[in-house]
Order: structure tokens, then C-alpha cells, then sequence
């Protein structure tokens, strides 16, 4: 069923007028019953919407279900307010529906009411609890206890919740196999457990099938799922050691053998960690054996991994014992109760390990001398004299009392600085010992060996190291004898660093002393640490120079050292020491001749145009060129103008074919091509000729036009200044009544005074 509730939620939109006018009227609106999942016949009446007023009014039906989704399933007549519903509808789809009505009156067409209508859809019992999932598979171990929660099925019902419709129940329909030690339930949260005991040699996998049903009122639905259940095999067999083979003799300092193999049976899986056998031993005092697992048989091998000493004894006694890698458990059911969990008797780790002895014999073999000091440490001075003794080793022979029937002997002597004596061990000095030879690293290792007279013969070795005491015996030196200064207007320092092999106190920090001439040449700055500055004065020469340095260290030890330098230009090479290849040098010899010929042609130019001063004043004769005016600015003081003299000796001026008189007939393009054909035609001048002069500043004045425009066409994009807003005209400002007024510029000139005539007469706009 579905109640159809109607909210007020908008009155008429009229005017107030027509509020104020309109008559009494009363809705009368019928309660609807609708099905979900209605079968039909299609479309059927859902009741009416009447009026009672004193005019006629058309009834029209707008939102969901109408003209928006789900379209199509309400429609409403016009005339008589009848609702008719024209296909169902889904409570899974949509809980409700909303939708607005209003009234038209047939009269003048205006809107009489709204109203909003809220439709509830009623719920049916049309949909079963799905599972989540049709198939669930999992795996537990076989020593699981009974209560454990092994896994969670979940089902949802899409009816309306809260009803009978989506209440449901788990149950468990069917197990296979069915096992007598073992029952699944579930409980109402879906959760699956057993009671009893798990065995997998009874049952290595369940199948379990979980239904979900509903409380529907009418009917009653379900689904199902199916669930799996693996077994993992458990260690609940113990292994058993069942035979041993292998000859259990092994000879005294040989190790890697195996005297031994160990067989177990079990009767878990094979390759489970329950089958997995892991060995233990006992009475193995020293650490000599080892049992490692063969992962195929599960046999244990017994290896001697630490040599055995006939001396100590010739039998030995071990204790072995096994386990699996899975801890051992048993389970027994002793009762099924009618409720809860059943009485099982269960137990984990309780057993003892199954253990056989078994015994090793051990075989007497020749044993080399054994040091009764492996490693021995020693302190010699460095420099001592051929002789000294450094320091005694002593060896024992495990199968002979007699220290005569082995020898001493050099193992390893990297510089041979010693000897040892074969009868005594005594170790002597064969050389002077240096603490900076490359074999000293912190310090100098001898090996050293005592060698039986057995067959074959046998050898014990050990290591002394010996630490050399530092003496002063190297002077200072200079990490680098060359530098490279380049050439510069001001001092220049270089750092120079030394190095001393001694070590503390007889090392650095160093103090650097310069020998020789050297005032207002060289100095150094610092002179004292591990880096020295040495600076060089603006007035060393460039080339190769040789300075002589005295260092001392801090016992005022010192050294003479001879430092190369030289100094050189950097900017024409990145260092003084730089080497081109012939052709590379060819090159830059024809690129520098080639430099140095534009720079002559270029200097013959600028000199081509001599200007002199003279105290004299002579005035400039301005040419008129395209309408243009020539400005006079010899207007200051006599004794600093300048004329252009002697400009070019060429050839007669019959090879030049214009004037300079016709350059307003020319364009731009042709005025440019023209004055540089001057430049660089050869022409004949004869001095203080105007001709000359005139084409000399034409090409002048031509430049300085063109730079001028260039400017200009930069400043293109900036903003005038305004003056005035558009609209104010009659507030002209005095600078503009200024500027058109030339008796106004006249009279502030006069009272600025003469210096600035020659301002205004630049601002002044030329006469054409």
C-alpha cells in the first residue's frame, strides 16, 4: 500500500487584488492505494483532486513521475482532477516521489493554487537476502580449537528495512562429508565455527551450505551460498627416529665429513610442517657437530663442522633427538552435548621428542704445532738499529713433548724488516724499520710458522703485530711544485699547501718563510698553517719565476723547496700551461692578424676626421636638408668650439655624381646608401671646401636623425601627458597659452635672461 500525503508548500502566485477578491473555496483529496510491483491492467484510477469554487479551473500534475524521472508513470485529466497511474513502480528504486500541483483558471489562464505533493512508495516482499559472494573458500589448521570463528558470510535484503520483509536468519542446510568428531554452526551475525575435533586424515576438506531467509508476510525468500573448508595438516603425530647408517668414524682436525645419517618416519603429510623434522643434539660440549634436514627424506646428516682432538678422547657419546617444525597437539572428543560446545580432551606440546644416543669415534692423526698466542702485539721504535730484538713466540707439538721436532719459520714479512730464530722463535730486526713505508698501514703485520717434521708435514701459524714508534725524520714538503698567477693591476694571492709524513708532534701546522730577492715582489699571507698565501705584487713581470721556501714544522724541523711560477695572461687562456697544436696556432694567428687589420682600417677612419680647437669662433653654415632646419649652437664662449679639418685625401670630386644640395629628392634608403658610398669612396678634397663640409655634416646629421627615430618609435607605446580632461577646453593651462604664444615666450625669456635663448629656440616650432 502507499499513502498519498499533500503538502501546502506554495500558495497562488496572483496579485494582492486578486487575493484580496478571491471567494472561499474547499480541496477535497482522496487517499491513494498503490502497490509496488502492481500488475495491472494498465492505466488504472488512483483517485481524484476536486475544487469547489465558482469558476472553472483546469487541473495540471508536474515533477517526478510525470515529466521527470521515472517519466511516465502519473498523469492527471485536466477537467476533472482524476490521477491515473500508467506503469509500477520500484520501492528499490525510488522510496518516494514528489511532485506539485496547480490549478489554471480556464478564465484569464492564471494560476489559481499549488500545492507540493509528497508520494510514499509502500514496500513489498519482492527481493530474497543476497550473499555477498555465491562461493567462499578458506583454509584452517587442523589443530584449530573448537568456538573458533572461522569465517563471516553477510547478506543484504533490498526490501524496506525494518520490516519483515528484510528480517532474516543464517542456517546451515548440508555438510559433506559428514564427519562424527566434527559439527559447523552459524550464529545470527553470520559467523561460521565447529565443535569437536578437526582430523585430516578423516576429512581433508568440508563443503558447507549456508541458506538466508526472510520473515516475509505473504512469502517467504531465500538464497544460499556454498562455503569450502580446507584442512591444513596439524602435527598431531609425533616422528620417530627408526635406524641410523653411515661408518661413525671420523679423523681428529678434519671437518666437513659426515660420520652419520639419522632416519625418521611420520605419519603427517609429507612436506608439511607437521612432517618436517627438525633434529636436536646434546653432549656436544664443544660445538662440532651440526644435523641439517634433507628436505626429501627428512633424514638427518650429521656433520663435523669444528675439528675433534684424538687427545681429548677417542669416543664420543651424543644425545639426538626429533621434532617437527609444527608444534605437536592432540585432540579426542569424550562427549557430545545437547548445548554449546562439546567435552573434547585437547593438548599441545605435551608429548616428548622420540631420542636415540649414538657414538663417534675419533681416529689420531699428525697435529701441527699450535702458538700459544695466536696474535701478539709488539712496539718497536722507528729507525732502530739491524739487531734489535722485537719480540718471542712459542709453539707446543700436540703429539710430541720434545720442542725440538718442529721449526720457526717467516710466513709473511711484507718490507723484510725481521727474522725469527728456528729453535728459540726470537724475532730480530734484518733492516732499519721506516713508520712511512706504504707496508705500515697503523701497522706492520709479520706471519709467522712453526712447521712439523711429520709426513706430510703439519704447520701452526700465528700473527704479530708490531707498532712502530714516530721519530722526526721527514722534513716538510710542498704538495705541488708549480703554480700558475695571472696578470692583474693589483696583488694576487695563490695558495700553497705543505705535507709532513711524521705524525703529531713532529708533523704540522707548518710556518712558510720566502728566501732570496724578493721585497715588493712576493710575500705570503698567512705564512703559518698547512696553507700558505702567496701573493704576488702588480709589478712581477709576466713569464716563468722560481722562488725558494723554507718550511718547518713544529719541532722547527725545515726544508728548502723551490716553487715554479708562472705568471701569465688568463684572459687569453684559461691557465699558463695551456698548448695548442700547430694548426690550432695558425689559426689564431691568421684570426688575430685578421683582428688586427679591421682595427687599423678602423683607426685610419676615426683619423681620417681631425678635429682641432682653436680659440678663434667661426660659425657653422647650416644646410637646409628636405625642409629641415639646421640649428646654430655656436652661441657659447670662444676657446672650446671645434671645426672638422682634413677629412679624407682620395680621388677628384668629378667621381661623386650628386650634391648634397639634391638629397631632399632621395629617399631615406638612398640617402643611407649615399653617405656610405662617401665613406668609403675615395674623392679628392681640397681643404676648407664647403662642398666638403656640407657632405660631412649631411652624414652626421643623418645619424643623429636616425638615432633620434629610433628612439622615438621606442617610446611610441608611452602615454602622453594630459593637460585636460576631454570637456574643460576653456580651462587651457599656462603652459599651453605659453607655448602658443610666442610674445609670451619672448617676455619670460627676457626675464630668464640670455643663457636660455638657446633653450627656447630648440622648443620653438620650425618655420617651413
Amino acid at each position: 500500500m502507499i499513502r498519498f500525503f499533500l503538502l501546502v508548500y506554495l500558495l497562488t502566485s496572483s496579485t494582492c487584488s486578486e487575493l484580496l477578491s478571491r471567494h472561499r473555496r474547499a480541496w477535497i483529496i482522496s487517499s491513494f492505494i498503490i502497490e509496488e510491483e502492481h500488475p495491472g491492467p494498465f492505466p488504472y484510477v488512483l483517485g481524484n483532486v476536486k475544487s469547489v469554487q465558482d469558476y472553472r479551473v483546469n487541473f495540471q500534475l508536474f515533477g517526478e513521475g510525470v515529466d521527470e524521472e521515472p517519466k511516465g508513470v502519473l498523469s492527471i485529466d485536466k477537467d476533472t482532477g482524476t490521477v491515473y497511474v500508467h506503469k509500477p513502480l520500484d520501492y528499490e528504486e525510488r522510496k518516494m516521489l514528489k511532485l506539485r500541483f496547480q490549478s489554471i483558471k480556464t478564465q484569464d489562464k492564471s494560476v489559481d493554487t499549488q500545492l507540493g505533493v509528497e508520494i510514499t512508495i509502500l514496500d513489498i516482499n519482492d527481493n530474497p537476502p543476497r550473499f555477498q559472494r555465491d562461493l567462499y573458500e578458506i583454509s584452517i589448521h587442523e589443530q584449530d580449537t573448537q568456538g573458533s570463528n572461522l569465517l563471516r558470510v553477510l547478506a543484504f535484503d533490498r526490501d524496506q528495512q525494518g520490516t519483515p520483509n528484510a528480517t532474516f536468519h543464517y542456517e546451515i542446510k548440508s555438510v559433506s562429508p559428514n564427519a562424527a568428531s566434527t559439527e559447523f554452526f552459524i550464529n545470527e551475525f553470520g559467523s561460521i565455527s565447529f565443535k569437536g575435533c578437526l582430523d585430516r586424515e578423516v576429512a581433508e576438506r568440508f563443503t558447507v551450505l549456508v541458506e538466508a531467509k526472510d520473515h516475509g508476510e505473504v512469502v517467504s525468500l531465500s538464497s544460499s551460498t556454498t562455503v569450502i573448508i580446507h584442512v591444513q595438516d596439524g602435527n598431531n603425530h609425533l616422528p620417530t627416529i627408526s635406524g641410523q647408517t653411515g661408518s661413525g668414524k671420523v679423523k681428529e682436525y678434519e671437518t666437513g665429513t659426515s660420520p652419520l645419517r639419522l632416519h625418521v618416519t611420520d605419519k603427517d603429510r609429507p612436506n608439511s610442517p607437521a612432517w618436517r623434522a627438525r633434529y636436536t643434539i646434546q653432549g656436544d660440549k664443544g660445538g662440532h657437530y651440526h644435523l641439517e634436514t634433507d628436505p626429501e627424506t627428512n633424514d638427518g646428516f650429521l656433520t663435523v663442522v669444528k675439528p675433534l682432538d684424538f687427545e681429548e678422547g677417542a669416543q664420543r657419546e651424543l644425545k639426538i633427538s626429533v621434532e617437527n617444525e609444527a608444534p605437536y597437539f592432540s585432540c579426542k572428543v569424550i562427549e557430545k552435548t545437547s548445548s554449546g560446545l562439546w567435552k573434547v580432551d585437547a593438548s599441545k606440546g605435551a608429548a616428548q621428542p622420540h631420542s636415540v644416543t649414538v657414538f663417534i669415534e675419533v681416529e689420531d692423526t699428525n697435529d701441527p704445532p699450535i702458538f700459544t698466542e695466536t696474535v701478539k702485539d709488539a712496539l718497536l721504535e722507528e729507525n732502530a738499529p739491524i739487531g734489535t730484538w722485537v719480540e718471542k713466540v712459542t709453539a707446543v707439538d700436540p703429539d710430541s713433548s720434545h720442542a725440538s721436532d718442529f721449526v720457526y719459520k717467516i710466513g709473511s714479512d711484507p718490507a723484510g724488516w725481521v727474522t725469527v730464530d728456528p729453535q728459540t722463535g726470537d724475532i730480530k730486526t734484518v733492516k732499519i724499520p721506516d713508520r712511512e713505508s706504504p707496508h705500515v698501514i697503523g701497522v706492520y703485520t709479520v706471519v709467522l710458522h712453526a712447521v712439523d717434521y711429520g709426513n706430510p708435514p703439519l704447520t701452526g701459524t700465528a700473527t704479530l703485530n708490531i707498532y712502530l714508534s714516530d721519530q722526526n725524520d721527514n722534513m716538510p714538503h710542498l704538495t705541488v711544485d708549480h703554480v700558475d698567477v695571472c696578470v692583474s693591476d693589483g696583488p694576487t694571492t695563490t695558495n700553497i699547501t705543505a705535507f709532513d709524513p711524521d705524525e703529531n708532534p713532529f708533523g704540522g701546522p707548518f710556518t712558510f718563510e720566502l728566501l732570496g730577492d724578493v721585497e715588493r715582489k712576493w710575500k705570503l699571507e698567512p705564512s703559518y698553517g698547512y696553507t700558505a698565501g702567496l701573493v704576488k705584487a702588480p709589478n712581477v713581470h709576466a713569464g716563468p719565476h722560481t722562488i725558494h721556501l723554507k718550511i718547518y714544522d713544529l719541532q722547527r724541523k725545515s726544508g728548502i723547496n723551490n716553487l715554479s711560477v708562472t705568471v701569465c695572461d688568463c684572459s687569453v687562456a684559461p691557465n699558463c700551461q695551456g698548448r695548442r697544436t700547430p694548426k690550432a696556432s695558425g689559426a689564431l694567428a691568421l684570426g688575430a692578424v685578421a683582428v688586427t687589420s679591421l682595427l687599423l682600417i678602423l683607426f685610419l677612419l676615426l683619423m681620417s676626421v681631425s678635429i682641432s680647437c682653436k680659440t678663434k669662433f667661426a660659425s657653422l653654415q647650416g644646410v637646409d636638408v628636405s625642409g629641415e632646419t639646421l640649428l646654430k649652437f655656436n652661441i657659447e664662449k670662444p676657446g672650446t668650439d671645434c671645426k672638422l679639418t682634413d677629412i679624407v685625401q682620395a680621388v677628384s670630386t668629378d667621381e661623386v655624381d650628386y650634391a648634397p644640395s639634391d638629397w631632399h629628392n632621395l629617399t631615406d634608403a638612398e640617402q643611407l646608401r649615399k653617405t656610405s658610398d662617401m665613406s668609403t669612396m675615395n674623392f679628392h678634397y681640397k681643404r676648407n671646401s664647403s662642398y666638403v663640409q656640407q657632405a660631412a655634416l649631411l652624414t652626421l646629421l643623418r645619424q643623429t636623425l636616425s638615432s633620434v627615430q629610433e628612439r622615438e618609435r621606442d617610446l611610441q607605446d608611452c602615454k602622453p601627458h594630459v593637460y585636460a580632461d576631454e570637456g574643460e577646453w576653456d580651462k587651457v593651462l599656462e603652459l599651453e597659452s605659453i607655448i602658443h604664444d610666442d610674445q609670451s615666450i619672448q617676455e619670460a625669456l627676457n626675464d630668464l635672461g640670455p643663457q636660455f635663448n638657446l633653450l627656447a629656440s630648440i622648443c620653438k616650432q620650425p618655420h617651413i
